[in-house]
């Protein structure tokens, strides 16, 4: 009988005691992926549902042409999929989460729903019908995202109870590196994980238990129980050197219709979550991989230049009006140009409002700018406190030198407790694996303005760089309504 230890159970139960049935595992969990497919395909037949019954109920002839309908219908359906993947929607974790799902959903939906219109403006196929009939559509398909949200919700929760969503887990290894894995999944309580039993190879010299867990068998009879036991993956938790022991391991285990992962000694631990690769035939470890690579690139350029283009034209009067008054202000070029560092660690030239005087003004930031800094000029003052000398910077981003939302750029003489950003933190420059923002995840966060000791340098790069390894159109939204929300509030950085 196997010996299953739940690691997501909220009862701490004793070495060797087995979870009473009603708690063990589902003997067919559900797998995390198959739930966010098929939530992908509901929403798929919501927006078509929704779209087509306002022309089946309207009388004949009222309605729209069905040859608008049908491609409308699809290419509502496609972009709504696929701008909700973008959104990380079908994320497990969101989708456990209705509020948060469905406000990302309806956000997508809108997205949707004006880009169809407009589409349809151009095509000059606006009609009183047509737009009662996208009216009907938009409303019924949000009603129909936020009964599937909810209804998606519910059952996640019903499975969660039922413990159809968590993973039946063997491990084999009784040594440190077999210990520190299941030390580290007790701390971790919600993985979704049951632990089946250790199971080790070496017959002469297996101890009774590992970290609390009875220790089963052999590798024989672990692939026995994996037939029987329904057994959803196995962790391979011995050292790589033990290179011979590992191919017959992996020999045996290589029989079964389940998931194996090796466990990569100690530095394993030391690597974030990451993927592998084949070139020929040889298999690498994906340990590092370029950021917002592939459509997410795409998408991060598309906002970028969007973006960028409407908020110039919006606040065009605002550029001319503090154009002048910065000419009036104090004698000098209206711009001030920096060089600093951007992408890959290129220089770029960046561009902002002159707020110091035009003599006083220091191009490699030799000393950086504080409060009641004598060299800024009235007017500067007021636009470092509220950011606005930053507003020229939307033409780097059109010019494709920067982004909206990324780690700041920093100018190459900048220091923080006498040393040089990149000699305070050994992992500075990995801020420029994505170009630089005119905001970013650090700025909303309070770290910006000053930098006086290395522990406040240190604070901005470690959310910089949580920033670059968390990307989403979501969290870049995010930052972008927070600093401009603390701008109009005034609490800018000087």
């Amino acid at each position: 009988m196997v010996d299953v230890t739940m690691i997501s159970s909220s009862a701490t139960l004793p070495p060797g005691a087995a979870v009473p049935e009603a708690e063990r595992p589902a003997r067919h969990p559900v797998s995390r992926r198959v739930v966010g497919f098929v939530t992908a395909t509901l929403d798929a037949v919501c927006i078509a549902g929704a779209g087509a019954l306002p022309v089946l109920v309207m009388p004949e002839g009222a309605g729209p042409d069905w040859r608008i309908v049908v491609p409308v219908l699809a290419l509502g359906s496609i972009l709504t999929v696929n701008l909700m993947h973008l959104l990380e929607v079908y994320r497990f974790q969101v989708l456990g989460k209705p509020s948060v799902a469905l406000r990302r959903s309806l956000l997508g939906w809108l997205a949707v729903m004006v880009a169809i219109a407009g589409m349809l403006a151009l095509c000059r196929a606006v009609s009183a019908t047509s737009i009662l009939w996208l009216s009907l559509w938009g409303a019924g398909a949000a009603l129909l995202l936020l009964i599937a949200r909810m209804a998606v919700a519910r059952v996640i929760r019903s499975w969660r109870r039922a413990g159809r969503l968590r993973e039946l887990v063997a491990v084999v290894g009784t040594g440190p590196i077999a210990q520190r894995l299941l030390r580290s999944w007790a701390g971790c309580p919600d993985l979704g994980l049951a632990i089946a039993g250790v199971y080790d190879d070496r017959s002469d010299r297996r101890p009774p238990r590992c970290m609390g867990h009875r220790v089963v068998g052999t590798i024989d009879d672990l692939v026995r129980d994996a037939r029987t036991k329904g057994i959803d993956r196995i962790i391979v938790a011995l050292p790589l050197a033990a290179d011979r022991r590992l191919s017959e391991v992996m020999s045996k285990l290589s029989l079964l219709p389940v998931d194996v992962g090796l466990c990569l000694d100690q530095f394993g631990f030391q690597l974030r979550a990451c993927g592998v690769s084949h070139i020929g035939s040889l298999t690498f470890l994906d340990a590092v991989e370029r950021p917002m690579r592939d459509w997410a690139g795409i998408a991060k350029q598309i906002e970028d230049r969007v973006l960028a283009s409407l908020i110039l034209i919006v606040i065009a009067p605002v550029l001319a009006a503090i154009a002048i008054a910065v000419k009036l202000d104090s004698p000098g070029p209206v711009l001030f140009r920096q060089k600093r560092y951007g992408f890959n660690n290129q220089l770029i030239e960046v561009f902002k409002f002159r707020t110091m005087y035009h003599h006083a003004s220091d191009p490699n930031a030799e000393k950086l700018a504080c409060r009641n800094d004598p060299r800024v000029t009235r007017l500067g003052a007021f636009l470092r406190r509220t950011s606005a000398d930053e507003l020229p910077q939307f033409i780097n981003v059109l010019r494709g030198e920067m982004s909206i939302v990324g780690p700041r750029p920093h100018a190459l003489a900048a220091k923080a407790g006498g040393l040089l950003y990149q000699d305070a933190v050994r992992s500075y420059d990995a801020r420029h694996r994505v170009k630089p923002g005119i905001t970013g995840w650090a700025q909303v966060n309070g770290w910006r303005g000053e930098t006086e000791t290395t522990e406040q340098i240190a604070r901005r790069v470690e959310h910089d760089l949580f920033y670059i390894e968390n990307w989403s159109l979501m969290l870049d939204l995010k930052i972008i309504l927070r600093t401009a929300f603390g701008s109009f509030m005034g609490s800018g950085a000087y």
